[in-house]
């Protein structure tokens, strides 16, 4: 893949990041809540990271975008909740880099920031779904996963195609930043009750403007 303009603003990145342990954590955030922040801050405390990208989605393959509000609107949400966190960075890289899939967007980062030591951060709600994933066998061998639990996931997770093709793989979550891949771990946090389908439906139209 060669660099385009859009990506050069990463390529400058590359030696702020190098050596450094980010936390990669992708989503629609329609709309950001304080559960995303709660997953991002006990992800930054339990595994060590320098910092939590989150990595704000054109668009999830697998959801309907009748509901998806623009990702101008979507960012905006975001930056308000993470005000003052500096490590948690908003950013809609894969708009930049013109990925849609996770596994490619992982390719690119690690093509182009190779001394960055890059974790996959998502919830249990993912992970149950994780093998409708485009090439989600690969993932796990191009850097370690850490799944947070979210309410009414757990058992849908830990019982995931993944989890029981991926279970000799799993690692205590204090290993994983250490840990060679494929390695993945399944972090018990203090629950939180936010959603962001819950918010669509109380808020209804007001969301979108």
């Amino acid at each position: 893949m060669k660099p385009s303009t859009s990506t050069l603003p990463l390529l400058q990145l590359a030696n702020k990041w190098r050596g450094r342990t980010v936390g990669l954590y992708g989503g629609s955030f329609n709309p950001a809540h304080e559960g995303h922040i709660h997953v991002a801050s006990e992800a930054i405390k339990r595994l060590k990271l320098d910092a939590v990208w989150m990595m704000v989605s054109p668009g999830n393959p697998l959801k309907e975008k009748t509901d998806l509000a623009k990702l101008k609107r979507r960012r905006k949400s975001l930056e308000q909740l993470v005000e003052g966190q500096s490590k948690m960075i908003v950013t809609d890289i894969e708009k930049k880099l013109g990925t849609r899939y996770s596994v490619d967007t992982i390719k690119a980062l690690k093509k182009f920031m190779p001394k960055t030591r890059f974790l996959w951060i998502m919830g249990a709600d993912n992970l149950a779904g994780f093998h409708h994933w485009r090439n989600w066998r690969d993932i796990p061998g191009m850097l370690p996963i850490a799944i947070f639990d979210r309410p009414g996931y757990s058992i849908a997770g830990l019982n995931s195609k993944f989890a029981r093709e991926f279970g000799q793989n799993k690692v205590p979550y204090r290993q994983l930043h250490s840990s060679d891949v494929p390695a993945w771990t399944f972090v018990p946090v203090p629950r939180h009750s936010g959603s962001a389908t819950n918010i669509r439906r109380l808020k209804g139209n007001e969301w979108w403007r």
